[in-house]
C-alpha cells in the first residue's frame, strides 16, 4: 500500500521551507512589525497602573451598553487581579486586538471583492471553508516555520484562524442591502465607490460588527492555542497548567480568557447595534439631547 502514497505532505513542507528561503527578508520585516505593535500595546497596558485600566473599560461598557455591563466588568477584572492573571490577561489582550485589527484589514476587502464579483466569490468560498476546517493546531506549524517562537507566530496562527468569518458576513451585509436602494443610487448618477461608502457599507454595518465580532472571539480562542508556540499571555499559562496537571493554575487562566472574551464580545457586539442604548452612558446622553431639540422645536412653534 505504501507504493500508491502520495506524499502530499513533504509536498507541502518543501514549499513552506522554500517560502522561507525565498523571502527571509520580507518575513524578518513581517516579524519586526508585527513583534513592534503587539509589545509596543502590551508594553503600555501593563504600564498603565490596573485601577485606571479596570474604571476605562468600566466606562466603555457602560458608554455602550449599559450599567450592568460597567459593574460586572469593574467586579471580573479586580478578579483577574486578585487571581494573580491581571499582566497575562493584557498580555493576551494585546496580542488579540493585533490579530484581529490585522484580520478585519483582510477580511473587509476581500469580502467587499467578493460581494461585487460571483467569480471571485465562487473560488474565495472553498478556501474559506478549508481555513475553518483545518484543525487550529495545525496553523502553528507554519507560522513557528516562519517566525521561530514568541509574539509573531501567535498572531499569524491566528490572523489565519479568525480571517475566515470576518469575510463571510462583509460578503453576505453587502450582498443583503436592498438592491432598489442600490439603484436609486445610480438612478442618481453616483459612482460605485460612493455607492459602497455611502449606501451598502452603512446598511450592512451592523452584519459586518457581527463578523468582526466572530473575529475578535476566534482570535481569542486560538491566542490561548498560540502560547504552544510560545506567545506570553494567559495561553502559555494554560500551556503550563497542562503540561504540569497544575489544576489551580489552569481554573485561573482559563477563567481569565472566559472574563476577556465576555467583555470582548459585550462590547463588539454593542458596536454591531448603535440604535441599543438604552440603558448605556451614550443613551442617556442622546435622549437629554432629543429632548432638548423637541423642547427648542415646542418654544419655537
Amino acid at each position: 500500500m505504501d507504493d500508491f502514497r502520495i506524499p502530499l505532505g513533504d509536498w507541502v513542507a518543501d514549499g513552506l521551507n522554500w517560502f522561507k528561503a525565498t523571502f527571509d527578508g520580507f518575513l524578518d520585516v513581517v516579524t519586526l512589525v508585527i513583534k513592534f505593535l503587539v509589545e509596543g500595546l502590551a508594553d503600555g497596558l501593563t504600564s498603565v497602573p490596573f485601577p485606571v485600566l479596570i474604571i476605562v473599560f468600566g466606562l466603555i461598557g457602560w458608554l455602550l451598553r449599559s450599567w450592568q455591563l460597567a459593574v460586572g466588568t469593574v467586579i471580573t477584572m479586580l478578579l483577574v487581579v486578585g487571581m494573580g492573571q491581571w499582566e497575562n490577561a493584557m498580555l493576551t489582550l494585546a496580542l488579540v486586538l493585533i490579530a484581529a485589527l490585522i484580520a478585519i484589514v483582510v477580511a473587509i476587502p476581500l469580502g467587499i471583492a467578493a460581494a461585487r464579483s460571483d467569480t471571485f466569490s465562487a473560488i474565495l468560498k472553498p478556501v474559506l471553508d478549508f481555513m475553518q476546517t483545518m484543525p487550529a493546531f495545525v496553523y502553528l506549524i507554519p507560522a513557528v516555520i516562519f517566525f521561530s517562537i514568541g509574539f509573531v507566530p501567535g498572531v499569524f496562527a491566528t490572523v489565519l484562524f479568525s480571517v475566515a468569518p470576518g469575510v463571510r458576513f462583509t460578503e453576505l451585509g453587502i450582498r443583503g442591502v436592498d438592491s432598489e436602494t442600490v439603484e436609486a443610487g445610480y438612478a442618481f448618477g453616483a459612482a460605485p465607490g460612493k455607492i459602497l461608502r455611502g449606501i451598502q457599507l452603512p446598511l450592512a454595518m451592523p452584519t459586518i460588527m457581527a463578523g468582526i465580532n466572530q473575529v475578535i472571539m476566534l482570535a481569542l480562542s486560538m491566542a490561548v492555542v498560540a502560547g504552544m508556540a510560545g506567545a506570553n499571555g494567559l495561553g502559555k499559562e494554560v500551556v503550563a497548567a497542562i503540561s504540569t496537571l497544575n489544576i489551580a493554575q489552569g481554573v485561573e487562566a482559563g477563567l481569565s480568557v472566559v472574563i476577556l472574551a465576555v467583555f470582548l464580545d459585550r462590547v463588539t457586539a454593542a458596536l454591531g447595534n448603535p440604535g441599543d442604548y438604552k440603558h448605556s452612558l451614550l443613551g442617556g446622553i442622546r435622549r437629554r439631547r432629543d429632548a432638548r431639540r423637541t423642547g427648542a422645536l415646542a418654544k419655537a412653534a
